[in-house]
C-alpha cells in the first residue's frame, strides 16, 4: 500500500472525530442552526459551493467567517451592491513604473476572489453582468483578465447569501448561476431557547476565539476520500430519475409537476445528488452510498433547480412542495 493510500485510510478512520471537532469549534460562535452547519460542512467536504437563504440577522456571515477560522483558510467577503463591477471581484491590471528603469508595465492586482473561502454577501443585489463574473471562478476555479488566466487558491469555495424578503434593488439570479451552487441551504429563525442562547452569548464582554481543527491540505484529502466512496448503479439510477421526474416534459413527470413546474433540474442535479450522498456516507462512516443518503440531500440539491410557474405561485405551491412530489414519485425499484 502506498503512503498516500495509508494516509487516506487513516484520515477516513478519523473523519468522524474531525467532523465532530469542527462542529464543536463552530458552536463556540454559532448557537443552534445544527442543520445549517451540517449542510455547510457537507459542501466543504464535497469541494463545492453553497447558497444560503435567510432573513438578515441569522448569523450567515458569522458562520462562514467562523468556518474559515476553524479551517485555517484565507477568507474574503464581498458585499454585493448595484454599483459593483466585475473587476471589483476578480481584480484588474494596473500600470506600474519600475523605479530603477522608469519603464512602465502592467501588473495584475488580485481581487478578493483570490481566497480559499469567499463569502458573496447578498449576491442578488448586483446586476447580471457582475454576477456573471462569478461563473468562471466557481466552475473553473480560475480568473481571466486580458490575455492572462490566473488560478485561484486551492481549496476554493464560494458561500453566497441572499435575502428572500427584500425585492427592491435586487436582481434575479440567472439559472446558470444558481446551478453552480451544489446546495441551497435554508437558514431559519432560531427557537426560543436558541435565541436566549444567542442573546446571552452576544451581549457579554468575552467573544469566542476559534482554533483551527483542519488544514487546507486535510480538506483536500477529505474531498478525495468523498469522491472515492463506492456507489451502485441502482443508486445512481435513482438519483437520475429524481432529476428526470422534475422536468415537466419528461414521461416520468407527475400531473402536479406538469401543471406547476416551468423548468426542471438539469444533469448537474444528478451529479450533485450522488456527490452529496457520497459526502453524507463519508461523514457517517458508511462504506458505500445508500438510497437514504440520496434522499437526505434531495431538498438541498433540487429546490433551487426547480422553477415553478405563475399558476403554482397563485395556488401556494412552492419548490419545497415540488421536491416532496418528486421524492414520492420515484421508488428504489423504478
Amino acid at each position: 500500500m502506498s503512503q498516500a493510500s495509508e494516509a487516506d485510510g487513516a484520515l477516513a478512520e478519523q473523519l468522524a472525530g474531525k467532523t465532530a471537532a469542527l462542529k464543536q469549534e463552530l458552536r463556540k460562535a454559532i448557537v443552534g442552526q445544527d442543520a445549517v452547519i451540517d449542510d455547510v460542512i457537507l459542501a466543504l467536504f464535497c469541494g463545492e459551493h453553497a447558497l444560503l437563504t435567510g432573513v438578515p440577522g441569522l448569523a450567515k456571515t458569522l458562520l462562514i467567517r467562523s468556518l474559515a477560522e476553524a479551517l485555517d483558510l484565507s477568507f474574503k467577503r464581498i458585499q454585493f451592491t448595484p454599483d459593483l463591477m466585475p473587476s471589483d471581484i476578480t481584480g484588474t491590471d494596473i500600470v506600474q513604473e519600475d523605479p530603477e528603469s522608469g519603464r512602465r508595465q502592467l501588473e495584475f492586482l488580485q481581487g478578493p476572489v483570490f481566497a480559499n473561502l469567499l463569502l458573496a454577501d447578498e449576491i442578488n443585489r448586483t446586476p447580471p453582468k457582475t454576477q456573471a463574473a462569478m461563473l468562471q471562478t466557481m466552475q473553473e476555479r480560475e480568473v481571466s483578465v486580458g490575455r492572462e488566466t490566473y488560478a485561484l487558491p486551492s481549496p476554493f469555495f464560494v458561500f453566497a447569501t441572499r435575502n428572500p424578503i427584500e425585492q427592491e434593488g435586487t436582481y434575479q439570479l440567472p439559472e446558470a448561476a444558481t446551478d453552480r451552487f451544489m446546495l441551497s441551504i435554508q437558514v431559519n429563525y432560531p427557537t426560543v431557547d436558541e435565541e436566549i442562547g444567542v442573546v446571552s452569548e452576544t451581549t457579554g464582554v468575552d467573544s469566542p476565539e476559534l482554533s483551527p481543527v483542519l488544514s487546507g491540505a486535510e480538506v483536500l484529502q477529505i474531498q478525495r476520500l468523498v469522491r472515492a466512496i463506492p456507489v451502485s448503479q441502482d443508486v445512481i439510477r435513482y438519483a437520475v430519475l429524481l432529476a428526470n421526474v422534475s422536468r415537466p416534459e419528461s414521461g416520468q413527470a407527475t400531473d402536479t409537476i406538469r401543471e406547476y413546474v416551468r423548468f426542471g433540474a438539469g444533469p448537474r442535479a444528478s451529479q450533485y445528488l450522488i456527490l452529496g450522498a457520497k459526502g453524507r456516507a463519508a461523514i457517517a462512516g458508511d462504506p458505500c452510498v445508500s438510497f437514504d443518503h440520496v434522499r437526505a440531500v434531495a431538498r438541498q440539491v433540487l429546490e433551487h433547480r426547480v422553477l415553478c410557474n405563475f399558476k403554482a405561485r397563485s395556488n401556494g405551491v412552492d419548490e419545497g412542495r415540488i421536491v416532496e412530489e418528486i421524492l414520492s414519485a420515484v421508488s428504489e425499484t423504478d
